[in-house]
């Protein structure tokens, strides 16, 4: 038989082994699912309530339904930032349902006014709660064990790996290996040495990220759940020299999740001494705005008065409770007197709200008690009233408006203040015990004023001037014009925790998508010339060219400490491959070289084969070389 015959039997008894080892050195590389337990998966359910239990529950914690629930819930957040929610302004949800009758109802059944507490955002929310606790759970398990192993050992042939090297050195075996140990020590790889080489790991923050991210995300889910039961948010409307109390009864309107108590509201007040705005006064931008400043004057029980600004976006934070300033409009203040001279309304500021950029505000006057006619009869007077901070005209303004309002306000700040008024007398129906909009005047019960001939009585009015209700029912006058700042006052102790979860989740999301998960090894053994071959190779997770460089990198370093032997010459190499001298016997024989050695032509010096499959032969790893 030939040795031809007996190398290839070799290599075929070897290459099962191999195989497996190749296969155990890319193995653990990811807690993915292992590709046995897809097709388990993929086999389908059986029959039965645990199978189909069972199928549900691996469904549910898959990553792709963790991704399609991430996906719903963000589509499901898109009509609370287009539609009116009640949790932030009330006012405006009203006012949508006023201006649309048939969507209204519609909007009510789908919850689409309360979106972030609804029952189909909540179900989606807790689905994804579920979803990624289901999966994250086996997947810390697996990454555990991942941190407690060992790296794998060298496979058989380090050449088939993406990344290789090769080179031969004088070097001892074991100091290459103790100086690729420290090598890759000092590179903070996990090291370990088995057999005739050193096999290192690197890269388990990657790994360490997409758990962190997947954790932050319950995190936020927590937060924003906690955030819901347990928050307090009121909003407060506030005119200058006036103040609030963080009681009940101060909100004009106040919000709180389920586990909430009133009981537990901070104890604190505020005074609001002033507001400043300033605006953009030409250009393109003319009457933009620029700053929005509320000078406040605060305490609590037991301490001394404080000063604070407000400004957009810059809340004062009172005890975990933070005040925000949300807008700011005019309140004119006016006086009303009665069919008798009486006083009626001293010097009221009756805030108007904003319908344009320009601060054109619109709203109502209501006197319900102490109003007599000049008869003495007891009644009650409402105005609807309009207020322009600079007055301009319908031409000036441009196209619209309506009959009922026919100034506008060509600037936002107080250059030229008017208020426009009409009246009427009546019921107000503020005694039905009904909710009312303190903001408009229900005329069902009310019966509008005319001057003598016989139209609708309405004024323009400057500061200073009046207008006289017919028949001595009485007068109204405007005294000047205040500012006002709406404010809201909220309390939400999952906003840390949420903040937290979102900033790890930035971090976890980089280090799953920069960092390469990779292993590394390095062989030394003494060749058959007696000269070490170092052989260093790399496998990583995923194509990278850094890989390659990472390698090079260590290659270099390593070959510094052990370089390369210097080329043999062609004297050292005859000395070494020439035969045995040859001797007579008695019998006149000669001993002669192995069979197996073949004679050079040029030298008459017999030459050994080259085995292709041996990495330590000369020629394959002068070829590794050349890689």
């Amino acid at each position: 038989m030939s040795n031809t015959d007996t190398q290839d039997r070799d290599r075929a008894a070897r290459q099962p082994d191999e195989d497996s080892r190749e296969a155990a050195a890319g193995a653990q590389l990811t807690t993915a699912p292992r590709e046995e337990l897809l097709a388990s998966l993929s086999s389908g359910p059986s029959l039965g309530i645990i199978g189909w239990a069972r199928w549900f529950w691996r469904q549910l914690t898959s990553m792709r339904v963790a991704l399609i629930l991430l996906f719903l819930l963000s589509l499901a957040a898109i009509p609370g930032s287009l539609i009116p929610q009640r949790m932030v302004d009330d006012l405006k949800v009203q006012t949508w349902k006023e201006n649309n009758e048939f969507w209204a109802p519609v909007f009510e059944k789908l919850q689409l006014f309360d979106v972030y507490s609804s029952v189909w955002f909540s179900a989606i929310y807790i689905l994804l709660f579920v979803s990624l606790i289901g999966c994250i759970v086996p997947r810390t398990w697996q990454f555990v064990g991942q941190l407690r192993s060992r790296p794998p050992a060298a496979p058989g042939r380090l050449n088939r790996m993406p990344a290789y090297t090769t080179w031969r050195t004088d070097a001892e075996p074991e100091q290459v290996r103790e100086a690729a140990l420290t090598l890759l020590k000092k590179r903070r790889f996990r090291v370990q040495i088995t057999g005739n080489a050193v096999a290192a790991e690197k890269g388990y923050l990657r790994e360490a990220g997409n758990l962190i991210f997947h954790i932050a995300l319950i995190v936020m889910l927590l937060a924003f759940a906690a955030g819901q039961l347990f928050k307090s948010e009121g909003g407060k409307l506030i005119v200058e020299g006036d103040g609030f109390a963080n009681t009940l009864t101060q909100y004009d309107d106040f919000r709180s999740g389920s586990l909430y108590d009133t009981d537990n509201l901070d104890p604190f007040w505020f005074d609001l001494k002033s507001f400043n705005a300033t605006y953009e006064k030409s250009g393109p931008q003319k009457g933009t705005a620029r700053t929005f400043e509320a000078a406040i004057r605060w305490g609590k029980p037991g301490q001394s008065d404080k000063d604070a600004v407000i400004e957009v976006n810059k809340p004062l934070t009172i005890d975990g409770t933070k005040i925000h300033l949300l807008s700011h409009g005019y309140a004119p203040v006016v006086t009303v007197r009665d069919g008798r001279g009486k006083v009626v309304l001293d010097k009221a500021a009756v805030p108007l709200l904003p319908i344009d950029g320009n601060i054109t505000s619109s709203g109502a006057i209501k006197v319900m008690d102490g109003y007599r006619d000049k008869d003495g009869k007891k009644d009650q007077l409402g105005f609807k009233a309009w207020f322009v901070p600079t007055f301009g005209s319908k031409e000036e303004h441009g196209a619209g408006g309506s009959a009922a309002n026919p100034m506008f306000s060509t600037f936002p700040a107080l250059d030229f203040p008017v208020l426009a008024v009409n009246a009427y007398r009546g019921s107000l129906g503020v005694n039905s015990g009904l909710p009312q909009n303190v903001y408009q005047l229900d005329t069902r019960k009310l019966v509008q004023f005319k001057d003598e001939k016989g139209e609708i009585l309405k004024a323009l009015l400057m500061p200073g001037e009046s207008m006289k209700l017919p028949n001595g029912a009485g007068s109204i006058t405007y005294e000047s014009t205040v500012e006002w700042a709406s404010f809201q006052i909220s309390e939400r102790p999952g906003n840390g925790w949420a903040l937290a979860g979102g900033v790890a989740a930035i971090a976890g999301l980089a280090a799953s998508l920069f960092v390469q998960r990779r292993r590394v090894w390095v062989r030394a053994v003494t060749g058959p010339d007696g000269v070490t071959v170092v052989e260093m190779a790399g496998l990583g997770r995923s194509e990278s060219a850094k890989l390659p460089e990472e390698l090079g990198g260590l290659a270099e370093v390593l070959h510094g400490q052990a370089p390369s032997a210097p080329d043999r010459t062609p004297e050292e190499n005859d000395a070494e491959s020439s035969p045995p001298a040859k001797t007579t016997d008695a019998a006149g024989t000669s001993d002669a070289s192995d069979a197996s050695d073949v004679s050079d032509p040029t030298t008459g010096h017999p030459e050994k084969a080259a085995d292709p499959d041996d990495p330590h032969d000369p020629a394959v790893t002068a070829e590794g070389a050349e890689k």
